[in-house]
């Protein structure tokens, strides 16, 4: 192992480089902080659910939550700046939408981490981290980092998480030739030559996508929809819903009764959660009407059932699905099964290593997260900890969206200089 960690303190050590932390650089350069920063990234170049940018896809919040405007609305790492330089800024305006292609948004995202990369070193595996005590206090932390086949630690007294989210597969199925988690759909696709029939497991908005791109791209094959509801779930984007996404219901969400928090994640769950876009819900709709008029029926919805064998073989795989209000049992044999079967955060602790038993915790284990986001630890641990994601539970349903990725980024910058002014008292 060689290390740098005796030779430089970071400020600050972001663990991951997609849109929340690379938020976090915008609101860092825009307001003048002087931290020594660097993003740490798995992935080898700036990726964004590469796997789904689908031609045709829009993005479900509108262009205004991008990573900077919500914060700061004259920014230059604005998506209008982008369309400005990018020359489409009054083709879009004639486009006369609040939502661009998904193609387009992630083009934004590169154009903005394209200019930090400097502070970027993709194809880092954070492995793990370490703290670093001083008398019994603990001052900063080494991050240890796998970049090929060096192992090398960077020391940082500020560390902000932002690892997104692992992608989720129905218990007992293993991802592997012919059974794939939807992030990997574009990549896969080319594998495939010429399918009879394929199966996608799953209800939500990336389940009906999947469904919708596959039937229009292989005209031969069969595309059965599989899930356990009698229908798709219209998503509600209507405006009042809408207001759980606003930066003020964070703070509200934060300071409220824990049997509230409950509450509100439950009425509101149907805006994000296992929901379609109305719209793409009628299309699929129409599409299945019109093949039972035309008496071929290329696009089966396989409701109200669910998943009860798969048998892997060479060429595709064996499936058996069972109407669950019947438990009528139906065998089809498919090229693939596609599961768009959501994402879950994955568990900030889990990387912390020893340092996690420093972490104050709620009654059901997660992480006690202050409304900086900053994870509260006990008095001995002086370096700070921030989370970005996986605050559904303290910060409400916007905590793994970009809703609110502007504005949180630049409460962690303010929350950032206030302890870096403490410490200066302090030591002074």
């Amino acid at each position: 192992m060689s290390s740098t960690a005796a030779e430089h303190v970071h400020d600050l050590v972001g663990i991951g480089f997609g849109p929340s932390n690379l938020a976090l650089a915008i609101a860092l350069r825009e307001q003048g902080v002087a931290l020594d920063a660097v993003f740490l990234e798995r992935q080898h170049e700036f990726g964004w659910h590469r796997g789904m940018l689908i031609e045709g896809t829009t993005m479900q919040v509108s262009f205004l939550k991008d990573l900077a405007t919500m914060r700061n609305p004259s920014s230059e790492y604005s998506f209008l700046n982008y369309l400005k330089e990018r020359g489409r800024l009054a083709d879009f305006i004639n486009h006369k939408t609040m939502f661009p292609s998904r193609l387009e948004f992630h083009d934004y995202l590169e154009w903005a981490a394209h200019r930090f990369t400097g502070q970027v070193e993709y194809g880092s595996e954070v492995v793990a981290v370490r703290p670093v005590r001083e008398d019994g206090t603990v001052v900063a932390c080494d991050v240890v980092v796998r970049q090929g086949e060096a192992v090398t630690t960077r020391r940082a007294r500020n560390l902000v998480i932002a690892t997104g989210l692992e992608p989720v597969v129905p218990e007992g199925l293993e991802p592997g030739e012919r059974v794939w988690h939807s992030h990997e759909l574009l990549r896969r696709l080319p594998e495939l030559d010429s399918p009879r029939r394929l199966l996608v497991l799953g209800a939500g908005q990336s389940g009906a996508e999947v469904v919708d791109h596959l039937h229009q791209r292989y005209p031969g094959a069969e595309v059965c929809a599989v899930f356990a509801k009698y229908g798709y779930t219209p998503a509600d984007d209507s405006s009042f819903a809408n207001r759980i996404f606003d930066p003020a219901a964070v703070d509200e969400f934060h300071h409220a009764p824990e049997d509230v928090k409950r509450m509100l994640l439950d009425y509101h769950g149907s805006t994000n959660y296992s929901v379609v876009d109305l719209e793409l819900i009628d299309e699929l709709y129409r599409r299945v009407y019109q093949e039972k008029v035309q008496g071929v029926e290329r696009l089966r919805i396989l409701n109200a059932s669910r998943l009860a064998e798969l048998t892997r073989r060479p060429e595709g795989v064996r499936a058996v699905v069972e109407h669950l209000p019947t438990g009528e049992r139906v065998v089809l044999e498919a090229d693939a099964l596609v599961c768009a079967t959501g994402y879950r955060s994955r568990d900030p602790l889990a990387l912390l290593g020893e340092l996690a038993g420093h972490c104050v915790r709620l009654p059901g284990g997660g992480p006690d997260v202050g409304r900086d986001y900053r994870i509260a630890t006990g008095p001995e641990v002086r370096c700070g900890i921030y989370l970005q994601g996986a605050t559904e539970w303290t910060h409400g349903l916007s905590s793994t969206l970009l809703s609110n990725t502007a504005v949180r980024a630049g409460e962690i910058v303010q929350s950032l200089i206030r302890a870096e002014d403490a410490e200066y008292l302090v030591s002074a």
